[in-house]
Formats: C-alpha cells, sequence, structure tokens
C-alpha cells in the first residue's frame, strides 16, 4: 500500500514540534520507513532519525544523502485551515508557546517519504546508496552539528554528494536553484546590557539599560544603512528586547538578541566587528560601569551550492519537468544549517527552492505588484501552502535529483 502522501502531510501539520522535542515526528518518520521495510537509527542527535536505500542493480556506485528538516516555530497558525495547528509547546525559556509548521519543515518530510517510497519501488533501476536524514532543530541552528557530534557521518556510508530542498514562496511546481552562495550565512547573538537599576522617580541615580538597548538599536540601524556598501549584502536585524517588570523600577539589564546576515565569512568578519563597536559604544555613552556581554548562540554558513553538481540537477529538472519550471532564485538571506553535513564530509552540496503558492494567485500578486503584501512568507502565521502540486513536485525533485548522481 502507498503511502497517503497528503494525509501524512496533514497529520504533521496539526501536529508540530518545537527543536530538539520532535519525538512525535520522529514516531510518524519511522513508522513510515518501517511500513517501506526500510532499517533506520532513531535518537541521532537527539531526535533526528536516518535510513539506507540500496538500489539492486549491479556495481557498488555512489552514495546520495538527502536531507530534510523537521521542526516547527513558536508561532500561532492563523490560516484558518481545517487542518491548522493548535498544538503547544515549551521554549527553551520554559515558556508556553504556540507552535505552527510556519516554514514549511512537514512538507519536507512529507515530500522525503514520498521519494524515499518510489526509489524503493525502482531499486532494480539503480545501484548505489541512498541516506535520508531527518533532522532536528533546523530552526535553532544547531540540529545538523547535533547528528554530526553524535556520529552520523560515521555511522553511515560517507556521502558523495549531500542534497536538500526547501518549500518557500514560488507557484507550486517550479524549483529555483543557483550556483554558488544560495543562502547567506548567519550568526545569532545575544547581547546584555548591564546598567544600574534604582527607583523610576529617580532615574539620575541608576544607569538605564533600557534607554541604553533604545540607543543602541537604532545605532545598529546603520551599520547596514551607513557602512555597508549598498552593492553588498548584510543584514542586521534586532529581534527581542527584554528588559524590566514593573513601570516604576529601572532595571539592572536589558538583553536584546540579534539576527545576523551575510554573503560569505569576509563580510562576516566585518559586520560583527561593526556591530560589537557600535554595543560598546552605546555602552560607554551611557557610562555603564560595566562592559556589555555579548554570546554568539549560533553561527551557521554560507550555503554554496556546487555549480557542477548544479548545472547536472538544472538539465535534469529541466527535461522531467520542463525549461520554464526551472528557475533562478536569486540568493536568499535566510540561512540554512545543512552545509554542515557537506562540509564535514568534504563533499558537494546542492540546495534548492520549490514553491508552495498557488499559480494562478502569485500569477495575480506579481502583476500588481502586491507579493508581499498578499503571498506569505515563511515563518508568517498565515504560512500554507496548497497541498497540490507542492507534495508532488517535492517528492519528483528528490527523486529526480538523487538519481541524477547514481548510477
Amino acid at each position: 500500500m502507498s503511502i497517503d502522501l497528503e494525509a501524512l502531510y496533514i497529520d504533521l501539520h496539526r501536529h508540530p514540534e518545537l527543536s530538539f522535542q520532535e519525538t512525535r515526528t520522529a514516531g510518524v518518520i519511522t513508522r513510515e520507513l518501517a511500513a517501506l521495510g526500510l532499517d533506520y537509527v532513531e535518537g541521532i542527535g537527539k531526535t533526528g532519525v536516518a535510513t539506507t536505500v540500496t538500489g539492486a542493480k549491479e556495481g557498488d556506485g555512489p552514495v546520495v544523502w538527502l536531507r530534510a528538516d523537521m521542526d516547527g516555530l513558536p508561532v500561532e497558525e492563523q490560516t484558518r485551515l481545517p487542518y491548522a495547528s493548535t498544538a503547544r509547546g515549551t521554549d527553551p525559556a520554559g515558556t508556553d508557546v504556540p507552535v505552527m509548521h510556519a516554514c514549511g519543515h512537514d512538507m519536507h518530510v512529507t515530500a522525503m517519504l514520498g521519494a524515499l517510497e518510489r526509489l524503493v519501488a525502482t531499486r532494480d533501476e539503480w545501484s548505489g546508496t541512498v541516506v535520508a536524514v531527518f533532522q532536528p532543530a533546523e530552526e535553532y541552528g544547531a540540529g545538523a552539528q547535533a547528528m554530526i557530534a553524535d556520529g552520523v557521518l560515521d555511522r553511515f556510508p560517507k556521502p558523495d554528494i549531500v542534497l536538500g530542498q526547501h518549500l518557500t514562496p514560488l507557484p507550486a511546481g517550479q524549483v529555483g536553484v543557483r550556483p554558488g552562495t544560495q543562502m547567506a550565512a548567519s550568526d545569532g547573538l545575544t547581547v546584555l546590557l548591564h546598567g544600574r537599576g534604582g527607583h523610576g522617580s529617580r532615574p539620575h541615580a541608576t544607569i538605564d539599560p533600557v534607554v541604553m538597548a533604545a540607543a543602541t538599536v537604532m545605532r545598529l540601524q546603520t551599520v547596514v544603512s551607513r557602512e555597508v556598501d549598498p552593492r553588498e549584502m548584510a543584514v542586521v536585524t534586532v529581534g527581542s528586547i527584554h528588559a524590566g517588570l514593573k513601570n516604576n523600577i529601572i532595571p539592572a539589564e536589558a538583553k536584546l538578541e540579534l539576527s545576523l546576515r551575510y554573503p560569505d565569512d569576509e563580510a562576516r568578519v566585518d559586520v560583527l566587528a561593526r556591530v560589537e563597536r557600535v554595543v560598546r559604544a552605546e555602552a560607554a555613552a551611557s557610562g555603564a560601569e560595566q562592559e556589555p556581554t555579548i554570546t554568539v548562540d549560533h553561527s551557521l554558513p554560507p550555503t554554496i551550492n556546487d555549480p557542477a553538481a548544479t548545472a547536472r540537477l538544472v538539465a535534469a529538472w529541466s527535461r522531467a519537468f520542463g525549461e520554464e519550471s526551472v528557475v533562478d532564485p536569486g540568493m536568499f538571506t535566510g540561512s540554512e544549517d545543512v552545509s554542515w553535513f557537506a562540509r564535514e564530509a568534504g563533499v558537494p552540496l546542492v540546495y534548492w527552492f520549490w514553491g508552495g503558492v498557488d499559480p494562478q494567485e502569485y500569477a495575480d500578486a506579481e502583476a500588481h505588484g502586491t507579493i508581499n503584501e498578499d503571498i506569505p512568507t515563511n515563518h508568517s502565521p498565515f504560512f500554507a501552502p496548497v497541498l497540490h502540486p507542492t507534495i508532488e513536485r517535492g517528492v519528483e525533485a528528490l527523486v529526480a535529483a538523487a538519481r541524477e548522481f547514481l548510477a
């Protein structure tokens, strides 16, 4: 019996789980792998799962790794879909939060399982080995390294190439890929500003970290707008500010959480230095008696597609889907941890995007110049890919990619 991929997707969408908490999701995956007759290892990097499929044709053949991530986000779903998530979870700070698959990882898992089913069914046609990796905690930028630290590269055949895909707001049916840098490098920073607390009626007796934080946030906006060449790409985002508990108490500390993006390691060094300079200068300007504490929470390399392998996939997909269905989506300023697998193994990577937006809706929004307003993007509470042909194209793209590199 074949997998009901639509039902599988809906089930996963209804039951998202936060990073490193994907126990139910892993259970769904292992259930389907067992039904396909595949052996698997679970609990890799805490909640990750991996399996292998070996072709039946003579000869050893290459080893192709396929990767899908599976964690949800602390977002309250507002799609009003009949299968919308109402799940809740506990974040690392111990806070109860809503949880949603707002980035399409439920579709990633669905497409991977569908691709494995086809590869199993056609194993007489190819030789080699497919290693399918279901990775936790991509949203924390930590899942790939957790699996690597747990020995995934030693416990499974070493890859000759690593392949992966991500759902994005392109028209359903399209596949988007480019050679070279496909996604930006990223760092997540936590900045702790140290002030001197006191009574709200006596600000002169304090060093107010809230004002310090406000000045820091505003000055950080000039790093990209006034210090980075307009022809270059960089992003500095302050995603959260936490300070104080009551209106008449000036707190002792304020915490900022930053997301930084850049196209390469050289830009990373430059932007990090500029951000640190601003943070320390604003603290000094506020009379802080203690230097700010700057912690790097995660660091992700740029996602760089191997040019030769990318050209092979563009040709394969063009034959399979038609040239009009394969596009260059440009470089994405989002970041990914998939490249750690390829970097640690010293092999090529190709990472691509596939569309999940109703083609007519996308065409209408494009015609009116309202794509940003009308088409919800990843991490939006309204993110809702159409089921078909999104599922089918995700499966087909993975199968065609794997078969391109299998003997």
